[in-house]
């Protein structure tokens, strides 16, 4: 059915263009009838002649919503909020603006204050992202909404299940695993349980690893997150994120918080041009000395393959004031590796000694290449002769002879920086892995 009321609306506009209460009426009619593009265009009429018109920018919100332009209806919300944080309906929509936006964090951060402000608030489609369902519906804790966001859990490895890394395995201890186990003794010198670990070394030899069985020794939460989950081309959005990493991080403690590839997020402010990443390192500063928040039960762990890159102010105390360097698995180890990477695949008498002894430098990653060129051969052959043969030692050898350690690259760029850039001694397991100083 036509709508008569709209029609003698727009009659009178004809007559009356600048009326404002009108276009009001207008637009509110071409809301009902969900034509977006209308409502836009009387709108914006209206709120050129008066900017202030809080009713006028929620339903303009709601438009930009509906059309699908979300971050257009981010802005007008958050300024509407601004002025009235505590306005039940403009909340729900900014919740649902932020969600189709892709910023979740965010999104359930604005749907928690909708659940203050009306805790009998349900909506289908919010709750089903932000709740749980078991016999009532609860929110999900932030350990559960980290879990599905970073991928926060509690690992079920520990050191027994880490092979070789012996030194590497006595200074976590030392620094991160006794302050825990025994919080009384440490305090009783004033060392506070938490602190930062710096690892570094070539790719592929077990950092994350590691990190992961260190959370499994404490009994700790264990959340990883990459240069991905933090860095964001809206200024000001990077510093948020991290933040909020490292809050949720807090509120979940015990927790490791592991940073990989941190020398993309700490690099060396000296040789930045622009102020974004500056800002981006003092708030990773900031949260690294606890300045707005405590760390007790914090254990950061960080990786990098270039820790030259790094900017000096990490390495002071009470940040990263320990650096690890975590060198290719040694003999004993690579055995080890091997085993467990072989451990269901066919295999006929394996002589992982003899294997890992002809593979020096190779990184676990290393291995795992080679058993993959290994079971390439087999396969090819298998398509010929149509029997899948199990893999043996010859075969492994073989394979192997085809590789060059990917360490080796590091090692050649490591050389110079350990030789040449070695003041205050940080790179001196690095020398001695090279067997260029005593």
């Amino acid at each position: 059915m036509e709508n008569e009321h709209l029609k003698a609306l727009l009659l009178a506009l004809e007559s009356s263009p600048e009326n404002v209460p009108l276009r009001k009426m207008v637009a509110a009619e071409y809301l009902k009838s969900k034509e977006w593009g209308e409502a836009e265009k009387h709108l914006k009429f209206v709120l050129q002649q008066t900017p202030d018109d809080s009713q006028a920018k929620a339903d303009l919100a709601k438009v930009y919503y509906e059309q699908k332009a979300y971050s257009t209806a981010i802005i007008i919300l958050e300024e509407l909020l601004d002025v009235n944080p505590d306005d039940v309906f403009k909340k729900i929509l900014y919740c649902r603006c932020l969600l189709k936006d892709g910023s979740i964090a965010d999104a359930r951060e604005a749907y928690m204050e909708v659940l203050r402000l009306d805790p009998k608030f349900e909506d289908t489609e919010l709750d089903a992202e932000f709740r749980t369902t078991s016999n009532e519906a609860t929110i999900e804790t932030d350990a559960d909404f980290l879990e599905k966001t970073f991928g926060m859990q509690r690992p079920s490895v520990n050191f027994s299940h880490v092979g070789g890394m012996e030194e590497v395995k006595k200074e976590i201890d030392l620094k991160i695993i006794k302050p825990f186990k025994f919080p009384e003794m440490y305090k009783a010198y004033g060392k506070k349980v938490g602190g930062g670990i710096l690892l570094y070394g070539p790719p592929g030899c077990g950092k994350t690893h590691i990190a992961r069985a260190t959370a499994g020794e404490v009994n700790a939460n264990f959340l990883s997150i990459g240069i991905n989950d933090v860095l964001d081309m809206w200024i000001g959005n990077s510093e948020k994120n991290l933040h909020e990493i490292f809050e949720t991080a807090r509120k979940n403690s015990p927790c490791v918080l592991f940073i990989d590839e941190v020398d993309a997020l700490g690099a060396n402010r000296s040789e930045m041009r622009g102020a974004s990443g500056r800002n981006v390192i003092n708030q990773f500063l900031s949260e690294l000395d606890g300045v707005e928040a405590n760390n007790e039960g914090l254990l950061i762990l960080a990786a990098t393959n270039s820790p030259w890159h790094m900017d000096p102010a990490f390495k002071r105390p009470g940040r990263f004031d320990r650096m690890i360097f975590v060198s290719p698995p040694d003999q004993p180890a690579r055995s080890n590796i091997l085993e467990i990477m072989l451990d269901e695949k066919p295999t006929e008498n394996i002589d992982f000694d003899k294997v890992s002894k002809k593979t020096p430098e190779f990184s676990g990653a290393d291995l795992k290449a080679m058993i993959d060129v290994c079971i390439e051969d087999k396969l090819m052959t298998a398509f010929d002769t149509g029997v899948p043969e199990p893999l043996k030692t010859a075969d492994l050898l073989k394979a192997g002879k085809k590789m060059i350690p990917s360490t080796k690259e590091w090692f050649s760029k490591a050389r110079n920086y350990a030789l040449y850039a070695n003041e205050s001694g940080l790179y001196d397991s690095v020398l001695h892995y090279m067997k260029l100083k005593r």
